[in-house]
């Protein structure tokens, strides 16, 4: 069945779509993912961090099977109550002052409508994201994504009036720094350099951030960084956008990446855990913002859907009930202390870091370059003996562990002893 199904699949399905592994999924509870192979697999990619509950989580499958008898479907004709209810959810555990909410299909489209409301809100056109940034493929977001300059060959000429500035990758500073040594320099070069020589505050509409990177590398930035980017946004009248589409929805141990810094950001764009694996997303902002976009100034025919709105409402009482926040706090904090004593076994380790279920590390060689080829025999270790991880980073080279926020420790451990064991396998 699978190399048949395989085989179809690239009869089929354009070579641009790529899968991580070549599994053929036949069901998913929880972290497990059950093969076609009848191989049982612990899921740590979350289906790239979108199974925050894990997979088919019965409260959430019970939701989205019971709106699906009432109503699958509504294309901006006429309201219905989940879209409704979740709205006012969302306005509850969103950053301070986020209390409006247009919702879309993806991670993209989330950020396409965070532009768009910023420069209609503002006036302004530009925009400045930072090098390492992952927001998505569609024309706008890729204009703005800088993570690999492979995601934007051929699709010149992109959005015009978006600058990049380094983001505060300190294990690799853009400002040729010592990791001890360098502070806010990515912030000084951005404030002194780019808004004095490239574009004037005046003219920037915006300036886009992931809280913690995703794709790019899952990096954490300095707190300092981000709480000074805030307050300039805020002296100059730039609108702050904080991208949570990965780090959100109790990834890091917080709801959202941004309180672990005391953010408030003016606009959020939120998708993949918000509906634990059906397609919803959100643009998040003040009424005070929302109400310069007048109606038809956006707009859409799937997004809000009944049923996935359905799903994310279940989705965050999940999160609530089984206090999922607290265990990704709490094993990610478990996790990061077993990593960190691996990391001094094992000097390939380069760096680890992350903030609750979301954890990177940075695999190098012996003088200190990025090893993106033993990462693969790594990974490729690990998923012999059923434990699925995935790369990001311009190199490849940094192991990204995202399970569900219903991982237990038990399943932690099993996980971490099969990766020691490929990494000592591998050196």
């Amino acid at each position: 069945m699978k190399n048949t199904l395989i085989k179809t699949a690239k009869k089929h399905l354009t070579p641009a779509l790529v899968f991580h592994t070549d599994i053929v999924a036949k069901g998913a509870r929880g972290v497990y993912i059950e093969g076609a192979d009848n191989r049982r697999y612990m899921d740590f990619s979350s289906g790239l961090a979108v199974a925050n509950t894990g997979h088919c989580n019965r409260q959430v499958v019970r939701a989205a099977a019971a709106q699906m008898k009432k109503l699958m479907h509504s294309g901006g004709i006429f309201y219905h109550e989940p879209i409704v209810r979740l709205a006012k959810r969302l306005s509850g555990i969103t950053p301070k002052g986020i209390d409006m909410f247009f919702f879309s299909n993806s991670g993209a489209e989330a950020v396409e409508g965070a532009i768009k409301l910023a420069r209609h809100a503002t006036g302004r056109q530009g925009i400045i994201a930072f090098t390492g940034g992952f927001h998505g493929r569609t024309l706008g977001a890729l204009s703005l994504t800088a993570s690999a300059a492979r995601y934007r060959s051929l699709y010149h000429p992109l959005l015009p009036s978006v600058f990049h500035a380094p983001y505060p990758y300190c294990y690799r500073c853009p400002m040729g720094k010592q990791r001890s040594s360098c502070q806010t320099d990515c912030f000084e070069y951005l404030k002194t350099r780019m808004l004095r020589h490239i574009i004037s505050p005046g003219e920037v509409a915006a300036i886009i951030i992931e809280p913690v990177l995703g794709e790019g590398g899952y990096v954490v930035p300095p707190a300092e960084f981000l709480i000074r980017l805030r307050e300039l946004c805020a002296k100059e009248g730039m609108l702050f956008i904080a991208d949570e589409v990965q780090s959100g929805f109790g990834r890091t141990g917080k709801w959202f990446a941004s309180e672990h810094f005391n953010l408030a950001p003016d606009i959020i764009a939120v998708a993949k855990g918000i509906a634990s694996g059906l397609p919803l997303s959100a643009v998040g902002s003040s009424s005070k913002i929302m109400s310069k976009w007048p109606a038809g100034a956006h707009g859409t025919t799937f997004g809000g859907n009944p049923v996935s709105c359905a799903a994310a409402g279940a989705t965050i009482e999940v999160i609530e009930k089984k206090k999922l926040l607290k265990n990704a706090s709490m094993l990610g904090a478990y996790a990061m202390g077993r990593l960190k004593a691996m990391q001094e076994r094992y000097p390939v380790m380069g760096d680890v870091r992350g903030l609750g279920l979301m954890i990177g590390i940075e695999f190098i060689d012996a003088q200190g370059a990025p090893a993106g080829g033993l990462l693969k025999k790594i990974l490729d270790a690990c998923l012999k003996r059923g434990l699925i991880i995935i790369e990001c980073g311009i190199d490849k080279n940094i192991a990204r562990l995202m399970p569900p926020l219903t991982t237990e420790k038990k399943d932690m451990d099993k996980a971490l002893n099969i990766l020691e064991e490929a990494v000592k396998n591998a050196v």
